[in-house]
């Protein structure tokens, strides 16, 4: 099986919870552990731009999320935003490998700062200080100076900055195709397999000279 078996995925309150939801649903499908977190803003985002209302409480989002995904029993972990004593807030504990998708400009700015205010800044700082894989998926147009500047400082530290530009040489027909090429930009970094977007050249035939 390549790319990490254990991975931390977090959504914060920018718009794109479907990046989230989607990403969520392909790792469950690729037999992957997912430690979930998510902040309330997230949650009131979802709401907003999904039919998904998740249930407030971790235990109880939990087990919606197994269902909801189809995942089996302890493949879907989901931790409130203090639970200090979770996995992911340590490094001899964390996965090996993190997703903020979507990444809201004040997560940004809490990561590059090394805020560590709630789990998700904390598991981001675990993930940074072990030099573990971090990628952020900002959704946010246009980008100031402040958002620029701190994508920056993540990107120097060793995170990857994914924006959630989907583009358009696969021709998508729906909104869910667009959705996919960014999930799949992400999928491909961690070296999962998918099927959803063809890498670039794969299908290529040259031409004769």
């Amino acid at each position: 099986m390549s790319g990490p078996q254990r991975i931390t995925l977090a959504m914060t309150g920018a718009s794109g919870a479907q990046y989230g939801l989607r990403l969520l649903d392909c790792l469950v499908r690729e037999e992957r552990e997912v430690h979930f977190l998510i902040s309330k803003a997230a949650q009131l985002v979802m709401a907003t731009e999904t039919d998904v209302l998740l249930p407030a409480k971790p235990q109880a989002m939990q087990a919606f999320l197994t269902e909801y995904t189809g995942a089996a029993d302890g493949q879907i972990r989901v931790y409130g935003k203090e639970d200090w004593m979770s996995p992911v807030a340590s490094g001899s504990g964390a996965p090996a490998a993190m997703v903020v998708v979507p990444c809201s400009t004040g997560t940004l700015s809490a990561i590059a700062s090394g805020a560590c205010n709630n789990l998700i800044e904390r598991a981001a700082d675990v993930t940074l200080k072990e030099r573990r894989q971090l990628i952020l998926v900002p959704r946010e147009a246009p980008f100031s100076t402040i958002h620029l500047e701190n994508m920056l400082k993540l990107s120097q530290m060793g995170a990857v900055i994914l924006p959630a530009a989907p583009g358009f040489y696969h021709q998508p027909q729906t909104i869910d195709d667009l959705v996919d090429f960014v999930v799949a930009r992400v999928l491909n970094l961690l070296d999962i397999p998918q099927d959803m977007l063809p890498r670039w050249g794969e299908y290529h035939i040259g031409s004769e000279d």
